[in-house]
This record gives C-alpha cells, structure tokens and sequence, in this order.
C-alpha cells in the first residue's frame, strides 16, 4: 500500500496516521542529529516517504566513543555467545519480514515478491554469518610448527572499533553484508547507511535494540557519507574503514578516505562487489581481524 492510500485508508477510520519517526542510533538509544537536521527521503518514484536525520561530525564522534565503550564486552564474550546473539537478530527480522518488505519496495521500488526476496535473502545471509562467530578460530588459527620446546598457537581477535560505508543501491541485504562480518568476530561497529535508502537501516536499528545486541556494539549513522566518512576516516580510534558504499560514489571519495585512514595505519577495507545476492565469502570477516601469537613451554 503507498503512502497516500494508507493515508487515506487512515481517514476514512476516523483517525489521524501515527508517523514513524527516523532517528540515528548511537549507544543503544536512538538520539537526533545534534545539529538538528534532517533530510527528506523519496521513494522509486520521487514520492515523499519520511525525514531521516542528518547526522554531523559530533554525532560521527558520538558513535565512535560509543563503540569503543562497548568493544571490550563484546569482544570479551564467548564466540558461542556471539552466535547466539546474533541468531536472535535474524528471529527478530524474520518476524518483522513484512514491514521490511514494504520499506524496501517503497525505497527501491520493484514488486512485492522482489522486495519479501531481498529481505529472505538479508535474513538467511544474517543466519549464515552468525553460524561462523564459533568457527572462526578454527579457520584462521592454529597450531604452529617450532624448532623448540614450545606450542606456538596463531589466534584471531578483533581489530576494534570499524567505521562501515554501506552499499548505496543496497537497502537491506547489501547493509546486512557489510555490518555482519565485522560484529560477528567481536569487533564494535559505526555505520553509515545509504543515502538513497536509509529507512530500512533504521528499522534494522530497531532490531538490534531489540535483540540481545549490547548497545554500542552497532551504531548507525544517516545522512551524507561525503560529510560524515572522511571524520570517520581520519578518527584516531577508529581501527578500520569498510569503504564499500564510497567505491561508486562520485569522484575520488574512496581513495580520499583511504588516505585519510593511513594516518593512524587503519584497516581498510575495499571490497567490490556487483552484486550483492552472489554467495558470501569469509574476506569481510578476515578483513577486520588481527592475528595474536602466543608461546607456551611444553610441561608447564
């Protein structure tokens, strides 16, 4: 249904539409830009959906210190657990299938069954990532070979706090893409959500506040990433940069980010991808994780 015809289904009821109001998420609270802004959002075909916040430098930095705050529980939590908490995300979006579906066709237009499609699509792809939170260390630790009386053990851990641009033509599977890896082996996450399609981001919000997800784990961030992603790039705690929604954008966005990053060594992340329905690979979540080795005597 569109936005004038449930309107109108709405008058003719006898009462007056309760409009859902879109606001950043940062520390587990859903705050308004600082600044005050906000911006109009328009649907395929540039009909007016909603206002969506327009978040400033101050709110970028908000969610950075939010992020860190939340780093060291997370990442301090059992992989077993991890899973599970990120399992309940994905029960929670399933029960929510239809509203997703009508935003995402709303934002991007399509048919009814292409948008339940995407979100089935986000759903699952949310499952399978929270199904590697336990297997991680498995596949990219190990045991190493020595020429001594030693166990040398090769261990994953997370970088810290990730700063991730998502997909612009994206609105629901291609964020859950780029936001999924990096949370599920423990690393704290600031994300800027499409411009063009941010309302299901926010929804997705609501979910992880929902869920079991600590606060602070997930923050996410809507406006421009032309303003907010070159803060996020030069931040000094910030530990990585996904630059997956800055690869199409306009001009030399990403390769200005990317220099930014390099003044505290960060990670960055440039990892294209044409289509976002092709089956998941482990780059993104290797991506943001370091590799600690430890030394151990035999005996002791």
């Amino acid at each position: 249904m569109s936005e004038a015809a449930e309107t109108t289904a709405t008058a003719q009821a006898g009462r007056i539409a309760v409009r859902k109001t879109y606001k950043l998420y940062i520390g587990g609270a859903f705050p308004r830009s600082e600044s005050g802004r906000s911006f109009a959002v328009t649907g395929a075909g540039g009909d007016f959906l909603a206002n969506a916040a327009l978040a400033s430098r101050k709110d970028a930095r908000d969610a950075v210190v939010a992020a860190r705050k939340a780093f060291p529980g997370w990442s301090g939590a059992t992989a077993y657990n991890r899973g599970q908490v990120l399992y309940r995300v994905a029960e929670v979006l399933e029960g929510r299938r239809a509203q997703f579906a009508d935003e995402v066709r709303l934002a991007a237009g399509g048919s009814h069954k292409s948008a339940f499609a995407e979100v089935d699509a986000a759903v699952d792809r949310w499952v399978w990532y929270a199904g590697w939170a336990d297997k991680l260390a498995q596949v990219r630790g190990g045991a190493n070979p020595v020429a001594g009386p030693y166990f040398n053990f090769s261990l994953p851990e997370p970088t810290g706090v990730v700063a991730v641009l998502a997909p612009q033509d994206s609105p629901l599977l291609g964020l859950v893409s780029v936001l999924a890896p990096p949370i599920v082996s423990g690393n704290a996450v600031v994300v800027v959500a499409s411009e063009k399609y941010p309302l299901p981001a926010v929804t997705l919000a609501e979910v992880l506040a929902t869920s079991d997800v600590p606060g602070g784990v997930v923050n996410l961030l809507t406006g421009r990433a032309a303003e907010i992603a070159p803060w996020l790039a030069s931040h000094m705690d910030v530990n990585a940069i996904d630059l997956a929604g800055a690869l199409d954008a306009p001009g030399a966005l990403a390769d200005d980010l990317a220099v930014a990053a390099a003044e505290n060594l960060k990670r960055v992340v440039r990892l294209p991808v044409s289509d976002w329905t092709a089956e998941p690979g482990l780059d993104r979540m290797i991506a943001t994780l370091e590799t600690k080795t430890v030394w151990h005597p035999l005996g002791v």
